[in-house]
């Protein structure tokens, strides 16, 4: 708040190695963070950027039980696509570290132990679920059932992940294992707790009274959490993958994975800088900042202060957290488990040497301060209209006419006219706003300033048309392209936090340095320097390659709901109330055959049936027109309820009912005997 700094630690939140990242991820923690970083390093500042696998979730031990193999088997896979991911779009932390690592172990294990050792700790029993055919503790992630916010199936024992509901295990509705299936039990359990009620006016102080400019979506959650009131919170689990609990009488337990992960980012810093590492977690002259998605707030802002405030030994605290809410893809929620997502290592694949225009697309659509979606054809709009028809067009232009007029020469600048010093003017303006953004975390609006640039040079060399004056006035077309070449080398500092690769080939075509201090001066580039040759920096993305995109999904999205539907049908409905025997017989139920069937009008369900009971010929009308045809029931045999009070249904007297079954996804079809019978054979 105001302090100068000498040194700035900026961690990214661990993502969990049970699958590879997408662009929610992206967009939410890790393009904000490496813009971030990559503008305190081009201001010359001293920056430690720090991220890792999260190895020890719940996520991880169900994908290894669901693949058949061990959870290190699945960590050791996915932290390497996750990595390679980062690399592949130009995200370089100084240390990608693992949470499954001998020096993250010794780190929690002796952090646990000193807590343990000071009596900061707390222990409760409790009745928690367990799997009694698995013969295990269940993690709230083992459980599912029926949300009872939405009525989703499926829903986890922490969160639904269809309305978002944060839930807890024992509001779900008729809650499974995923291990086993069965039902689980409640069986008491030993656990440590930290008690974070304890530090609840200390947070109040440092957060609510020290910190009113953070994002108010932070903000507002840790206010929120704390006038409800800090309740002790679990820092142990019955679980047999992660950091082994340090103590006596704790066997079978590990550290819980929010207590254990953001000890994460001290051990990978330990890692990188075994002798150093304390200047950069224990000096006051050090900026701690956060980069985290918005399920992670109370951790990052409420647990992990609490951990260091009880651990003590000078740990700072973060000056920020700037948390970005949820990004969404084609108007439906990101998930990992569904399989709805767009992987960023996929995205390298199906769109080589475009890493700059997914990392612009998801800035400009950054969920800042609440959700936003994200759909191919706005990405596919924005690259082509954008960064190809703006930013792209202009600078091939500017260096295209300058070796077409004078041989790749930057030309004198002449005397500026006022179009001239109006242009340039604009420059150092949208310079303090873009860094006053990203100094104060709002990377969409900065980014939009670093658009602004390349709209000005692009607006100035199309009114200033200089392929037509160099038919008259060659001196006055040198001025114009000088002023358009010293506008290209801005933008070849401006958006080096935002489209990297992008902004090295535009200076390397121009020849230009990177220097933030240059940004907004008018001679970057001086008289007679020679340019590289015209490349294109983007290139148009064709309907084409948005269309396989867009397959993928409806084949994603198809196949998702062809497994609801499997699922749904699984489901049985209760067995209704007892009926006696003398009820069941009063009950006429027997075979007869149809001879017509018509469509009742102005109806979508209704058929009319004119059927052979072996006493008469009568007429039942069925809703069943969305499972059969007229043509198909003609013929078939059938079972009735014979003896049904008649009914009038549009019109029309129905005597009697179609014995249909139903299965839980809706799916209906007509009892029939193996073999025909005569109409009118009694069933019972």
């Amino acid at each position: 708040m105001g302090k100068n700094y000498k040194r700035t630690l900026v961690t990214c939140a661990l993502p969990y190695a049970n699958g590879p990242v997408h662009i929610g991820h992206l967009a939410g923690v890790y393009v904000p963070a490496d813009i971030y970083v990559r503008y305190l390093r081009m201001r010359g500042e001293e920056v430690l950027y720090v991220c890792g696998s999260d190895e020890h979730g719940v996520p991880i031990t169900i994908k290894a039980r669901q693949q058949g193999c061990t959870p290190q088997d699945i960590v050791d896979k996915y932290h390497k696509i996750i990595d390679e991911s980062f690399k592949g779009l130009g995200i370089n932390f100084d240390i990608y570290g693992r949470t499954s690592s001998k020096v993250h172990e010794k780190n929690a294990s002796e952090f646990f132990k000193k807590l343990y050792d000071d009596g900061k700790f707390i222990t409760k029993e409790s009745e928690q679920y367990y799997d009694p055919e698995a013969k295990t503790f269940l993690a709230d992630r083992y459980i599912v059932g029926t949300c009872p916010k939405c009525g989703a199936e499926g829903a986890y024992g922490d969160q639904c992940e269809k309305c978002g509901s944060t839930l807890s295990p024992e509001e779900l509705i008729n809650p499974k294992s995923k291990l086993s299936g069965a039902e689980p039990i409640k069986k008491k359990t030993t656990h440590w707790y930290l008690p974070l009620q304890d530090y609840e006016q200390w947070l109040r102080e440092w957060i609510l009274e020290g910190h009113k400019e953070w994002r108010s979506n932070v903000y507002g959650q840790v206010k929120s959490w704390l006038d409800g009131g800090l309740q002790p919170r679990a820092v142990t689990r019955d679980l047999d993958w992660g950091v082994p609990v340090p103590v006596e009488g704790a066997e079978g337990k590990v550290l819980y994975v929010w207590f254990d992960a953001p000890i994460g980012y001290i051990s990978n810093t330990q890692e990188l800088l075994p002798n150093d590492w304390e200047k950069w977690w224990k000096s006051e002259d050090t900026k701690l900042v956060h980069f985290i998605g918005k399920d992670n707030i109370v951790f990052h802002c409420i647990v992990f202060p609490a951990m260091l405030k009880a651990y003590g030994d000078g740990y700072i605290l973060p000056e920020n957290v700037p948390a970005n809410e949820f990004l969404n893809l084609e108007g439906d929620k990101i998930s990992t488990s569904r399989g709805w997502a767009v992987w960023a290592h996929e995205y390298l694949q199906d769109f080589p040497g475009k890493q700059d225009v997914l990392r612009y697309v998801l800035t400009a659509n950054a969920p800042e301060t609440k959700d936003n979606d994200f759909s191919w054809k706005d990405f596919q709009a924005r690259n082509n209209s954008e960064l190809v028809a703006i930013f792209g067009n202009f600078v091939n232009r500017a260096v295209v006419l300058t070796h077409k007029y004078f041989g790749g020469k930057v030309p004198a600048a002449g005397e500026l006219l006022d179009v001239d010093r109006e242009t340039l003017a604009q420059i150092p303006l949208l310079k303090a706003s873009l860094e006053k953004n990203i100094e104060g975390y709002h990377f969409r609006e900065a980014l939009k300033d670093a658009m602004s640039i390349a709209r000005v040079g692009n607006k100035y060399i199309s009114d200033t048309e200089p392929w037509k004056v160099a038919k008259t006035d060659m001196a006055r077309t040198a001025t114009i392209l000088n002023v358009s070449l010293q506008i290209c080398a801005d933008l070849g500092i401006a958006f080096e936090p935002f489209t990297p690769f992008s902004a090295e080939k535009l200076r390397t075509m121009l020849g230009s340095p990177l220097d933030w201090a240059l940004l907004g001066q008018s001679d970057i580039l001086k008289e007679g320097h020679q340019l590289g040759q015209a490349e294109l920096l983007f290139s148009k993305i064709e309907d084409a390659e948005i269309q396989v995109q867009l397959d993928k999904l409806d084949a994603i999205r198809k196949e998702r709901e062809e497994a609801a539907k499997a699922e749904a049908a699984k489901q049985v409905a209760p067995q209704k109330e007892l009926c006696t025997f003398e009820q069941f017989e009063a009950m006429d139920i027997r075979t007869a055959t149809v001879l017509e069937a018509e469509r009742v009008p102005k109806t979508d369900k209704l058929l009319k049936l004119t059927i052979d009971t072996g006493i008469d010929k009568r007429t039942i009308v069925s809703g069943i027109a969305e499972y059969y045809t007229p043509e198909q029931m003609v013929g078939k045999q059938i079972c009735i309820l014979a003896n049904l009070a008649p009914r009038t249904i549009r019109g029309i007297e129905s005597k009697g009912m179609i014995l249909m079954a139903r299965q839980g996804d809706g799916k209906m079809r007509f009892i029939t005997p193996e073999e025909a019978l005569a109409n009118g054979a009694q069933i019972g």
